[in-house]
């Protein structure tokens, strides 16, 4: 780590830049001024020397000056394969500081999701989230500044920072409004690409003001600094020259004019032509023959601290340069006189610490070091960091820099280092180190194992990495029983994120046949049944329900495998529109004592989320909310409690939004829904848990009346054709109809319905509740074609008796009746208020009693319609009964 404390060489590289330190002196008063006042973020940008670091540390002295807590961290270039290293230099110091139960303390809930990140807490037994990683960052950091405030965080070359820290910091930096703290960073232009230049990008756009474009010091302000320090009496064109051999960079300038001064060259015209040959020696090569003169010892010193780049005491040091200590001792303070290590801080409490005195040093000593012998100091430095208790994943970033040669410790190094790095939400790094075990290469009996490893590690966040890997593993021998299995599973899983469907179906299948009958193939075959359930296309293997409802009849649910089967068997029901009193049946044979069983929880590897989703909606469209809320309500517990605070967290929201919209809670399901499509975007646009959540959203918001807010969200989110490959709930077919017709669309939205129709005939999926399309489409034809609008009213109340369930009944004598005239709509209408008051859902029986209302043309018919309607939060309906009773007309 370099030093970032203010010197005289970085006071002097302040020259012009008065402007960027009024902002900082500004910046730290207001944050001084006010204990809730909202955080604030200044970003310099700036080419290597221009003083991005010094204005750093006057940032520091400002900051302490008023009585401010500072933290602050560097990138590096060397370091920006270890995870977390930024964000941990930032906050580990605090944190050590407090008693581990204070630690505990103040960041509650998130210590032991972003605790083993930053290295003060052991991590658990399962991968952890990286976007719960992220987020309990940010909360810890949001809760060490209430009571640290004011608190000041300093990053300096951030463009060198690890992809965690920044994943990190653009999260913070959105979120600093609420935050009582100020963050300053520099980083230089450039020098970073893909997800960490899109997370640069993200801080920069949070600044509070432009980002700051430092510039090179005119002539005249290198000769102001040229005099101030070698004397008044430095003539014109010897400042003149100054600014041409170093172009106005504050750092050049600073160490020529060090050269100058330790030459004692006189600052006149007669003299200026040697200043190329001393800025020469102050930098690059320059560097390298100044090391040189130091002797052997120190440059063996120095190159040591340039390969360890972080955590350097001396003791280290010397272990890795093979010096006795009281020569490592020696080196050290001959590098601190020649201005290549930092002077010891009293106020640090120690000398053991060494830092490089700038960046631009730390690279130009670790370039010097001859390619072979940095390889090689590589791998011992990998010994010493071992042997010094710090774990596998501290010597990873070693092991990285080592040439393959079918070493077998070094490969189960990098195994366990990748195995660290996914216990503490660090994927990408796992997947590095293992991608550098393959090249080793492994030996046979191994290389199966380390392709299933890094194809588990590339699930989430490279499916179609993660193909190759795991197709590559199935093909070697070695992976055998439950591992094996467990492969096919993830490889089917993979196929299905990267939108290749049917090749995930075929996979487990062709596992499935070679295998005898028993828990394993019973397993796989669940797995075939589960992803042809989610599929939204034409069945892909025929005959499906009828072997789905025939392999359930002779399960018990004596395994997990059995109840996978027995959830499967419902949902297929579910969809089908089977009668609900059987569905219930087959789905509580799934459970034990009524609970979810052993090895079958929101957060169990062995089968995902899609499975407990499908048992939850079984009891949700059955008119069993209490269980569904029940179950939707434990994912969100279960995925908050483990950080998990990716797509699974997103779709436990919109979940549970689902389930508030059933009861009729249409605010608080526009609210669940709200925040998981605020998830959703960080997983990302077009996957089906980003469908799911804008899909309820809209229908919500239909419900409630706001049909402009609804197609502004259709049109923001990209509620449109073409849909995703798999199933959806609600139906987005149905819901983009309702839309279309509730805009006044018409003829497009009955399009956009029969486009329904023909997809869930494609299934046979005809449960009235599920995709509603029929009702709705007889509604919009009963003017146009009031004969094919009866059928469809017919057969939606067919089907809804078949299914059976009061919402279900209630719903199709609303369609009958909004087609009818006279007492014929009358006594309908009073039959759907019947069945819907019995029913959980709200919503529908507040919609069903002012229908009835009107068309009895009821006072209080309309008044109870009226207070449910307000009850639920649909505005629409309210108003509606609002108006029938402001006319009075015919009313009684």
């Amino acid at each position: 780590m370099t030093e970032v404390r203010p010197t005289a060489g970085a006071s002097a590289s302040l020259w012009e830049r008065d402007e960027e330190v009024a902002a900082l002196a500004q910046a730290v008063d207001t944050l001084c001024a006010d204990h809730d006042a909202p955080g604030s973020l200044l970003v310099f940008r700036g080419e290597a020397g221009l003083g991005k670091t010094a204005l750093l540390a006057e940032a520091r002295r400002i900051a302490e000056a008023r009585g401010c807590t500072v933290w602050s961290a560097r990138g590096a270039e060397t370091l920006r394969s270890v995870p977390f290293h930024v964000v941990r230099q930032l906050l580990q110091p605090a944190l050590m500081s407090l008693h581990p139960e204070e630690a505990r303390e103040y960041l509650g809930d998130w210590y032991d999701i972003a605790g083993p990140a930053l290295g003060i807490a052991e991590p658990g037994d399962r991968h952890a989230d990286p976007q719960g990683v992220c987020d309990g960052l940010v909360a810890a950091v949001r809760r060490l500044a209430r009571r640290e405030w004011p608190l000041v965080l300093l990053i300096d070359d951030a463009h060198w920072a690890d992809q965690e820290t920044l994943h990190w910091l653009a999260a913070f930096a959105e979120r600093l409004e609420a935050l009582p703290v100020l963050v300053v960073v520099a980083r230089r232009p450039g020098e970073v690409s893909g997800a960490g230049a899109r997370h640069l990008d993200t801080v920069a756009a949070a600044s509070d003001r432009p980002v700051a474009t430092l510039s090179a010091l005119t002539p005249d302000a290198t000769a102001g600094l040229t005099r101030a320090t070698l004397g008044e009496h430095a003539d014109a064109a010897f400042c003149r020259e100054v600014w041409a051999v170093t172009a106005g960079n504050p750092y050049d300038t600073v160490e020529l004019l060090a050269k100058v001064q330790d030459s004692e060259l006189e600052p006149v015209e007669a003299r200026a032509g040697e200043l190329r040959e001393l800025n020469r020696s102050a930098r690059g090569g320059g560097l390298v023959a100044r090391l040189e003169e130091l002797g052997i010892d120190a440059t063996r010193f120095a190159w040591a601290a340039a390969i360890l780049g972080t955590g350097i005491s001396v003791d280290l040091v010397a272990r890795l340069a093979t010096l006795k200590p009281g020569q490592a001792a020696r080196c050290a303070e001959l590098l601190r006189s020649a201005r290549i290590l930092t002077v010891p801080d009293p106020a640090t409490g120690g000398s053991d610490d060494l830092e490089f005195v700038h960046p631009l040093i730390a690279t130009a000593v670790y370039n010097s070091i001859p390619d072979a012998l940095r390889t090689a100091m590589h791998g011992i430095a990998a010994r010493v960091v071992t042997d010094s208790g710090r774990g596998a994943a501290a010597a990873a970033r070693h092991l990285l820099e080592v040439h393959p040669d079918a070493d077998e410790e070094l490969v189960e190094q990098l195994r366990e280092a990748a195995r660290e790095h996914l216990a503490v939400g660090a994927p990408d790094a796992a997947r590095r180190c293992l991608e550098r075990a393959l090249e080793e290469p492994p030996t046979p009996e191994v290389h199966p194992h380390v392709l299933y490893e890094l194809g588990c590690a590339t699930l989430l966040t490279a499916p179609a990495r993660t193909i190759g890997h795991l197709r590559a593993a199935l093909a070697l021998p070695g992976l055998d029983g439950a591992q094996r299995i467990d492969a096919v599973v993830r490889l089917s899983q993979a196929l299905l994120h990267n939108n290749q469907m049917e090749e995930a179906v075929r996979t487990v299948e062709a596992e499935a046949a070679r295998l005898a009958e028993g828990p394993a193939r019973m397993r796989l075959e669940a797995v075939q049944f589960m992803w042809e359930g989610v599929h939204a296309g034409e069945a892909i293997s025929p005959n499906r329900s009828e072997r789905l409802a025939d392999l359930a009849r002779r399960c018990t649910g004596r395994d997990n495998a059995e109840r996978a089967l027995l959830i499967l068997r419902g949902f297929d029901a579910l969809m089908r529109g089977e009668n609900a009193e059987e569905v219930v049946e087959v789905c509580d044979r799934a459970l034990v004592n009524g609970r979810l069983a052993p090895g079958l929880g929101w957060t169990d590897s062995e089968w995902g989320i899609e499975l407990l989703l499908m048992l939850a909606n079984c009891y949700g469209f059955t008119d069993r909310l209490d269980r569904a809320e029940s179950l939707y309500n434990e994912a969100l517990r279960a995925y908050e409690s483990a950080g998990w605070s990716g797509g699974h967290l997103a779709l436990a929201h919109a979940y549970v939004g689902l389930g508030h919209r059933r009861r009729g809670r249409l605010r608080d399901a526009e609210a669940s829904l709200r925040e998981s499509l605020r998830l959703a975007e960080r997983v990302g646009r077009g996957l089906p848990l980003y469908w799911t959540a804008t899909c309820a959203l809209v229908d919500t918001l239909l419900a409630r009346g706001h049909v402009e807010e609804a197609w502004q969200v259709a049109g923001q989110y990209g509620f449109a054709p073409p849909y995703p490959s798999t199933i959806v709930l609600p139906d987005p077919r149905s819901v983009r109809g309702r839309l279309l017709l509730a805009v006044g669309r018409t003829k497009e939205g009955v399009n956009e319905l029969e486009a329904a129709e023909k997809a869930a005939d494609l299934r046979g999926h005809h449960n009235p509740v599920l995709v509603p399309w029929a009702a709705d489409l007889a509604r919009a034809l009963a003017t146009e074609d009031p004969a094919r609008a009866a059928r469809l009213a017919v057969d939606v109340r067919r089907r809804a008796e078949r299914f059976g369930t009061d919402t279900a009944i209630g719903e199709a004598l609303r369609c009958a009746a909004a087609l009818e005239t006279g007492r014929r709509a009358v006594h309908l209408a009073s039959q759907a208020v019947a069945y819907l008051e019995a029913s959980p859902c709200q919503y529908e029986h507040a919609a069903a009693r002012v229908e009835y209302g009107i068309a009895s043309r009821s006072v209080s018919e309309l008044n109870r319609g009226l207070e449910l309607a307000r009850s639920c939060g649909a505005d629409g309906l309210a108003a509606r009964a609002e108006a029938e009773l402001a006319t009075g007309v015919g009313l009684r």
